[in-house]
């Protein structure tokens, strides 16, 4: 199999000493301990780079090696005391230095593949962030059904009440009443850190991506990462389209710049799903306070005076308070629904190395000398070979290809990540629809109590029956589309299989784990 070399080499490329004039090799590395001590962004503007400094005497680079001006820079840069010049022509110059920077050519330093890979770091730590705030509002949430329920059971013990008054019933309707507070108290523990939570400003963090090809960096503030995107790059995008003629570690530079980009984009479909599950909260928080403002308007309108028609005021105001303040999230989740389905049109437009990475023709297949080996075969596009020598052992691509597995499975992440949104987005349409079906049924259900014998009260009872019918509405135009895309996806069934990677091995030879029926 051929071996590709990967990362950057402590021992340098040997130049003759009678070759005094040079061009780009990938091979041609500055040592580290010469290179941390440089500021490369001025040495391509000065136009010279060092290749070695041992015993005083240093090997430089230049563009314009006859200049005394670059001589003297020289020694007070690097401290040489002689000086052996090679020429090299500027665009050279610039693809050695970006090749020391590990990047390349036209990329920035901060586009080089440690960098990436911290930043890959930072959206993982972010994204842990949006996790632990969708667990406080799925928490927040419970706490809300609880509170419901604990509704329920104080609701059951007035109908007894009305009923059967006290009585032989009053066993039942004390036990009733102490699950309710009890059911009550604890919904509202569970419920206020969400709230808390909620009231927070939350943002993406993520800069608009320009028109081209850049890259993704962050600075620290403190402890707190800031995101931003470089200008984009001249060229970069003709470059990459010449795949086949890259180097292997040119090629690693791209797919891990595609690794970032999909880190992103999984970074910003978190932060979709985060602003539904707090709308989903707020839809559950309306919900609530219908069911209370309901049971206060029961209470108001059977009894108009007395204990019971204050208390059912009082109900009628607690719930109203939490009716506007749950509809108030209702607005940011429906916005962040509409962005997250945009967001995942322009990625799925998006041409990626696959693109790039294509299978020979058949005839070219048969014609191969590996064709009779199926292990030869690539995981992208089902048949593209690696260069093998003869009497080579099958396998992974060396390091480029698992580069390019890793940017695979990345985009398969981010497939999944793109279902997942979808499937928040369905189930926010869902939350509307339920709460919709809420406001319906109190409203229609005061109507047919009451009738319209008060219009006051038909009013207000008439608009939350509207307002019923246009969440669930709504709520319908947010599910169906979802639903459809998670109907053309293959995840969602009972049937499916995992493989297991195993990098030493073909992945025709991996292992996989088979799950049927939800085992």
């Amino acid at each position: 199999m051929h071996r590709e070399r990967d990362g950057r080499q402590e021992a340098r490329h040997r130049i003759p000493a009678d070759i005094h004039e040079i061009s780009f090799d990938e091979e041609l590395l500055v040592p580290r301990a010469l290179l941390r001590h440089l500021d490369l962004d001025r040495l391509k503007t000065a136009g010279w780079l060092p290749l070695s400094l041992e015993d005083g005497l240093a090997r430089v680079a230049a563009v314009h090696p006859g200049d005394p001006a670059v001589a003297e820079d020289v020694r007070r840069t690097i401290g040489a005391q002689r000086i052996d010049f090679l020429r090299i022509s500027a665009r050279d110059l610039a693809w050695t230095i970006a090749n020391n920077e590990d990047v390349n050519p036209g990329f920035p330093g901060l586009a080089n593949r440690t960098s990436l890979a911290k930043v890959r770091t930072y959206l993982a730590n972010r994204r842990s962030f949006l996790a632990s705030r969708r667990t406080v509002f799925a928490k927040g949430r419970t706490g809300l059904a609880m509170f419901r329920t604990g509704l329920a059971f104080a609701t059951a013990v007035l109908l007894l009440l009305r009923i059967f008054g006290l009585g032989w019933t009053s066993l039942v309707e004390l036990a009733l009443l102490g699950a309710a507070f009890f059911l009550v108290a604890d919904g509202l523990l569970w419920y206020l850190p969400a709230r808390r939570l909620s009231r927070q400003r939350l943002t993406s963090g993520l800069p608009q991506a320009p028109e081209g090809v850049s890259a993704l960096f962050a600075t620290l503030r403190g402890f707190c990462p800031v995101f931003a995107r470089t200008a984009p790059v001249p060229g970069a995008q003709e470059l990459r389209n010449d795949w086949d003629t890259l180097s292997p570690v040119m090629r690693r530079r791209f797919l891990a710049l595609d690794r970032t980009d999909l880190a992103e984009e999984r970074t910003l479909l978190a932060y979709f799903r985060t602003q539904m599950g707090k709308s989903r909260t707020g839809m559950a928080l309306g919900r609530t306070g219908v069911a209370l403002a309901g049971i206060g308007t029961a209470l108001t309108r059977q009894y108009s005076g007395g204990g019971w028609g204050q208390l059912g005021w009082l109900l009628i105001a607690l719930g109203l308070a939490m009716t506007l303040e749950g509809l108030a999230w209702y607005y940011p989740g429906r916005r962040a629904g509409r962005e997250s389905f945009d967001s995942i049109s322009r990625a799925e437009a998006k041409s990626t190395c696959w693109d790039l990475v294509q299978p020979p023709h058949a005839d070219s297949a048969h014609d191969s000398p590996a064709h009779d080996n199926p292990a030869h075969d690539s995981p992208a596009q089902g048949g593209r070979r690696p260069a093998v020598l003869q009497g080579g052992a099958p396998g992974i691509w060396g390091t480029t290809g698992l580069a390019l597995e890793r940017t695979l499975l990345a985009e398969r992440r981010n497939v999944m990540a793109r279902l997942r949104t979808h499937m928040s987005r369905a189930r926010t349409g869902l939350a509307f629809i339920r709460t919709g079906m809420n406001f319906s049924a109190v409203g229609l259900g005061l109507l047919v109590s009451f009738g319209l014998r008060n219009p006051a009260w038909s009013a207000l009872e008439l608009f939350v029956l509207g307002l019923g019918i246009l969440l669930t509405t709504d709520g319908l135009y947010w599910y169906l589309p979802s639903e459809r895309a998670r109907q053309s996806l293959p995840y969602c069934s009972h049937d499916m299989e995992i493989a297991l990677p195993d990098y030493a091995r073909p992945v025709s030879a991996w292992p996989r784990t088979e799950f049927s029926n939800g085992r």
